[in-house]
């Protein structure tokens, strides 16, 4: 059996990282569907491609299982320094974000302490969150409840520094939340650049006067799918080791490495053992998730839908598919990091304790099972995570190959031996 288990590992791996064709589909999905918000034509193209597809690589049990998601519109939208002198700031408004057109001096803050140190001069004013990055947890706060502790202080409204380690006037979108019972002010999200200019004109005694407008606005929510594809397992194919990343991305950019990648590792990891018809134990399942940006509907309606069925193991990835160093996995089984550690070593790669992803957290809420997540170097990542620049010539086909390869061992493993994770 573990001659098996070893000879299938090795023709993974061979396979993996001598093939492009995950490449190529990342490529078609980038270049020939775009971004893929949810709501849009884009995703809902995408959702019928992915199933299409799955379908044409012969995979089991395929479908698109319906998830009604959230359908916000960007509209247009500008921003306009207007004083000491007048030119446009590049911006993106944050998802989510209320529409509106406010004028008004600009208030420089870098963090929420010192937001709360002069909140007597808040009222009335667009405030400025111009916090550098640190790392992606401390620093994202910012951009989630930034506008509500403004506007609990009379903001009328939110400019924050792009949540990223540089930028090249490249802004970074992504989500914000409302608190409730707190007026909803615009909130948008500005280059590094012109946050730091702002902080420049204020540290000399000038006051800064922005003119933010914004279309942004709620539709009636849409309908959308999670695509799902299986390859059954030979002994247990009641049991299940999930893998999966998000189909949906922001309006801007293409979405490649957030996740388009994580699908495309996801589901070559599933299509190699069609391909190599090599059946474990377990059914090893597919998942592109639908709506994880800016509600996390797809993730909680699989997890509804699947509660009942004994997930034995649901790897996430939605890092980016640069370099792979490791994987992350939660788990309270009785030697399961041991186990899982025999994998990483054997591909030579870390394991920590503690991992998963949004997608993946309802359904080992619900079931208890491990969660898992494919950790990569993520120096590039940040810079580009949430932009326009989130493209198809980001992605270095040897780094992607080595996370198709790491993901299909991995789960190919997990379903394979006898112990669980």
């Amino acid at each position: 059996m573990m001659n098996m288990l070893q000879d299938n590992t090795q023709r993974l791996l061979s396979a993996a990282l001598g093939s492009d064709f995950g490449y190529q589909r990342l490529g078609y999905l980038c270049d020939r569907i775009g971004n893929r918000l949810s709501g849009s034509k884009g995703l809902e193209k995408a959702v019928s491609w992915a199933e299409s597809e799955m379908r044409r690589d012969g995979l089991e049990n395929v479908r698109a299982e319906p998830v009604l998601v959230p359908k916000w519109v960007r509209g247009k939208e500008s921003a306009m320094l207007l004083a000491p002198e007048k030119r446009p700031l590049v911006m993106l408004g944050l998802g989510g974000s209320v529409g509106g057109r406010v004028t008004a001096p600009v208030l420089v803050v870098e963090s929420f302490d010192e937001l709360a140190a002069r909140s007597g001069e808040v009222r009335g004013k667009i405030v400025c969150f111009n916090a550098a990055f640190t790392n992606y947890g401390a620093t994202v706060r910012y951009r989630a409840t930034g506008a509500s502790e403004a506007a609990k202080l009379g903001a009328v409204g939110v400019l924050v520094r792009s949540v990223g380690p540089t930028s090249l006037r490249t802004p970074h979108t992504g989500a914000l939340r409302y608190t409730d019972g707190v007026k909803k002010i615009p909130a948008a999200a500005i280059t590094i650049e012109d946050a730091t200019q702002l902080a420049r004109m204020q540290a000399h005694g000038e006051s800064p006067v922005v003119e933010l407008a914004m279309q942004a606005h709620f539709e009636k929510d849409a309908r959308s799918a999670n695509v799902i594809g299986e390859w059954r397992g030979r002994e247990k194919p009641e049991e299940m080791v999930l893998v999966g990343g998000h189909l949906d991305s922001w309006d801007v950019g293409q979405g490649a490495h957030d996740d388009g990648g994580g699908c495309i590792v996801s589901w070559e990891a599933v299509r190699l053992l069609k391909a190599l018809n090599i059946r474990p134990r377990r059914t090893v399942r597919v998942c592109l998730f639908t709506n994880e940006e800016n509600g996390s509907r797809g993730g909680e309606a699989y997890a509804a839908a699947h509660k009942t069925e004994k997930h034995v193991l649901a790897i996430e990835t939605d890092g980016g598919v640069d370099t792979p160093i490791g994987f992350g996995l939660s788990t309270k089984t009785p030697g399961g990091m041991a186990r899982a550690r025999e994998i990483t070593e054997q591909l030579k790669l870390e394991l920590k304790e503690g991992g998963g992803g949004a997608d993946i957290g309802p359904i080992g809420t619900a079931t208890g099972c491990p969660t898992m997540g494919l950790l990569n170097d993520m120096s590039l990542y940040w810079n580009i995570h949430h932009t326009p620049a989130d493209t198809f010539d980001k992605i270095d086909l040897k780094a992607l190959q080595k996370c198709i390869a790491a993901v299909a061992v991995m789960a190919y493993s997990a379903a394979e031996r006898d112990g669980t994770l």
